[in-house]
This record gives C-alpha cells, sequence and structure tokens, in this order.
C-alpha cells in the first residue's frame, strides 16, 4: 500500500491519510513491509519494497522518529509499534504543532497588519455607506471575532436590531466573551431594555452609564466600526478601522467606561423581593428617570415613589444612593 490513493470516478491520484500526519509514500510502505513481515530485516524489507538497504535503513531512522517503530532490544531487531497507539500520538503532535503555528500566525498578521499600514496608510479605514454595506461588515466582524467583544450601545436606533441580535446570540453560543455598555437613556424604550435583558441572559456582561460617548464595536481589539453620519434622510455611514493606534485607544475608551459603569442583569432569586422589586432594582441600578420607570412597569410617578421608599425603609437607607449600595451588597444587583 502506497501514499497514494485513486479516484475511481476519475482516476485522479488521492493523498494518502498518512500524508497528513507527516509520513511520506515510502516511510508507509517501509511501515507496512515492517508491519506484514517484521522477522526479515533490512535486507528482506529492501526486496519487498524494491529499494536499496541504504534507503530503507533512512526510512526505518525516520519512522523511529516518528514514533512508528521501536528500537531493537535484546528480543530482536526493529519492531513496529501498535499502528493504533503510534497514529494517535502522530495526530496529537499535528494537533500541537498546528496550535503553535495558528499562535504565530497572530504574531506574524501583526507585523503584516503594520507593514501595509507603513505602505498605504489608507488602507487603515474603510468607509461603508449604506445600511447593506454596514450590515454586512458587522457580520463579517462577528463571524472573525476569536477572543472578545466590546459594544457601546446608544440612541438613535435607526437600523433593525433584529440582526444585530442574532449575531449577538451567535457569538455567545461559540463561547466569545461580549461586554455592552449600554446608555441608561436607551434603556428607557422597553424594547431596548428587553433586548438588553435577553443578551444578559444569553451570557453577555451589560453594564450602565447614564451616557456613553458613541456607538462603538470593537472585536479582540483588533477591529473596530462606529459611525460616521445616520440620518433617515442622508442613510448611514460608518467606518471601519484596522488594528493599529487608533483600535487600540478605542479598546482603551471602551476599558476606562466599562470601569465606571453600573452592572446591568438579573437580581438574585432569594425569596426577599417579588418579581416587580427585582424589577425596579434593576431600572433604578440602569439609571433610568423616574418617569421612564413608571411607563415601563406601567405605574403611576406616586406609586413607583412609594415603592422606592419602602425599599429604602426595608434597607435603613436613606437615599436612593445608599439604596444601590445596599441592594448590591445584598446581591440584588
Amino acid at each position: 500500500m502506497v501514499n497514494t490513493a485513486y479516484d475511481t470516478a476519475g482516476q485522479t491520484p488521492a493523498a494518502s491519510p498518512w500524508a497528513a500526519v507527516g509520513v511520506s509514500a515510502f516511510d508507509e510502505l517501509v511501515y507496512q513491509a515492517v508491519l506484514n513481515q517484521p522477522d526479515v530485516g533490512t535486507a528482506g524489507w529492501a526486496l519487498l519494497t524494491g529499494a536499496s538497504p541504504a534507503r530503507v535503513r533512512e526510512a526505518c531512522n525516520r519512522l523511529l522518529a516518528l514514533g512508528l517503530l521501536q528500537p531493537p532490544d535484546s528480543m530482536g531487531g526493529l519492531r513496529a509499534v501498535d499502528p493504533r497507539v503510534a497514529i494517535r500520538g502522530l495526530i496529537r503532535r499535528r494537533e500541537t504543532e498546528s496550535e503553535l503555528l495558528a499562535a504565530t500566525a497572530e504574531e506574524m498578521a501583526t507585523a503584516y497588519e503594520a507593514g501595509l499600514l507603513r505602505e498605504e496608510p489608507t488602507r487603515l479605514v474603510e468607509v461603508a455607506s449604506g445600511e447593506g454595506a454596514i450590515a454586512a461588515r458587522l457580520e463579517e466582524m462577528y463571524a472573525r471575532a476569536e477572543h472578545e467583544v466590546c459594544l457601546f450601545d446608544t440612541p438613535p436606533y435607526l437600523a433593525p436590531a433584529a440582526p444585530q441580535v442574532d449575531l449577538q446570540a451567535d457569538l455567545l453560543s461559540r463561547g466569545i466573551v461580549s461586554r455592552g455598555i449600554y446608555a441608561a437613556t436607551g434603556l428607557e424604550d422597553p424594547k431596548v431594555l428587553s433586548r438588553a435583558l435577553r443578551m444578559v441572559e444569553l451570557g453577555e456582561q451589560a453594564r450602565v452609564l447614564p451616557s456613553v460617548p458613541l456607538k462603538l464595536l470593537v472585536v479582540d481589539g483588533r477591529r473596530a466600526l462606529l459611525p460616521l453620519t445616520a440620518s433617515v434622510a442622508g442613510g448611514y455611514c460608518a467606518v471601519v478601522v484596522w488594528h493599529s493606534a487608533v483600535t487600540e485607544a478605542l479598546q482603551k475608551l471602551f476599558d476606562l467606561a466599562w470601569q465606571q459603569a453600573t452592572p446591568l442583569g438579573q437580581a438574585a432569586d432569594d425569596g426577599e423581593l417579588s418579581e416587580g422589586e427585582r424589577t425596579l432594582i434593576r431600572l433604578l441600578a440602569a439609571g433610568m428617570k423616574d418617569e421612564a420607570v413608571a411607563r415601563h412597569l406601567g405605574v403611576s410617578l406616586r406609586t413607583l415613589r412609594r415603592r422606592v421608599s419602602e425599599l429604602q425603609e426595608r434597607l435603613g437607607a436613606a437615599s436612593r444612593f445608599q439604596l444601590g449600595v445596599r441592594a448590591a451588597q445584598r446581591g440584588w444587583l
């Protein structure tokens, strides 16, 4: 059996599986000879393969290095290692080499991108015009994410939210870390709040600020997407920024904002809060105005403020700030 098979339909050579683990056609032939006639030695294997003894010895040395043969001992000459054990060992070695190569590729890609930018600085940015072009870029960036996606989310919301929600859900299902910072003004819209809480349920790490500086998506700290213009009359226009000092600065901007933001998420269900109280705590922690909270809960301002006062009394909090601190201490946030 040699290292080439044939496709019976087209009679074209097909690579043997042995090639995938670094075994040449001749070395495979020698290995098969050792398996079939273990006692004939180098001279016999040379006859079986039609090669010179010197060439067979060289192949045996390679097979020894690959772990397919075991060296001579007091019981006799070269012997084949059980193929099930030897081939699994070769596969594991190749997997390790592939992982190292992938890590090296990342390092080399950084140098490659830097070289492109020095040669042609205009490669740093790419302008995408129109909702379709931006959606395509967004999908590509989510698909290429390997480690982490960071998102600034703020009004106005001109494009449909559904496609990005699906992209984020797929991202989280692949085990990619997703961090989102939402503007409190955006969460006053019940649909936006519902979407944000849904993403938290799926695994997104979400926080809230009274406002965020801009809409922004940063992928792996290497690629960023941010709007240039967005208006119903003028359409959509965004810029994709490739790995550079600009993307590093945008990532640092996000990380600084993250440190200052308040966590958004489900309150702990410890039996101390009703569902309505848990929702109220979350909305207050998001920094929403009383009018927006009341609207979301479907109650009057008077009822809302009474409920807040009751929570303050339960926790012995003299202010809303103190209420937030003590709610966090109890694990309600």
